[in-house]
């Protein structure tokens, strides 16, 4: 229990401050005093299931996370709902590296399936993405699909300016 509490604690002084928020007008959110507020963040006592709920709506956080997020233990602040982190990985001598098999559970990736790897080489952002390649050709198709609609649309309004002179 004292773990959840702790968790909560942290989370909601984390989400609070990075939000720009004061107790107060989580408060006022919420329908509770700032007393009751200061009281959770400080871990003197915890707030019931509606109000965790209510806070994890607020912070755009899952609840499981909000309660259960550990951000001593993983080194990183608690995620936005529906982002996770699973972890680091090595490249091995082959180049390869193994996905951890909580991303693989949680993405619903399965053995055969294939991912576009997408990157950023610039120094300060430099990384590497991964993206099923439904995903990936699903949203190159919507923009393509956006992108001529635009052209369209332009062309259109072009054709208006030149008939009204």
């Amino acid at each position: 229990m004292s773990r959840i509490k702790s968790n909560i604690s942290a989370n909601l002084n984390y989400l609070r401050i990075q939000n720009r928020m004061s107790q107060e007008e989580i408060a006022e959110r919420l329908g509770v005093t700032r007393q009751a507020v200061a009281k959770w963040e400080k871990g003197v006592s915890l707030p019931d299931v509606v109000n965790c709920t209510l806070l994890a709506e607020l912070f755009n956080v899952s609840l499981n996370d909000f309660v259960n997020y550990d951000s001593k233990q993983t080194g990183v602040p608690i995620p936005p709902k529906g982002k996770h982190f699973f972890g680091t990985v090595k490249i091995n001598d082959r180049g390869q590296i193994v996905l951890p098999k909580k991303a693989q559970e949680t993405l619903a990736y399965q053995t055969g399936d294939t991912l576009v790897v997408l990157g950023e080489s610039n120094p300060l952002t430099a990384g590497i993405a991964l993206l099923s390649s439904e995903v990936f050709f699903r949203l190159a198709e919507q923009s393509t699909v956006r992108l001529f609609d635009e052209k369209q649309l332009l062309t259109e309004s072009k054709k208006k300016v030149e008939e009204e002179k």
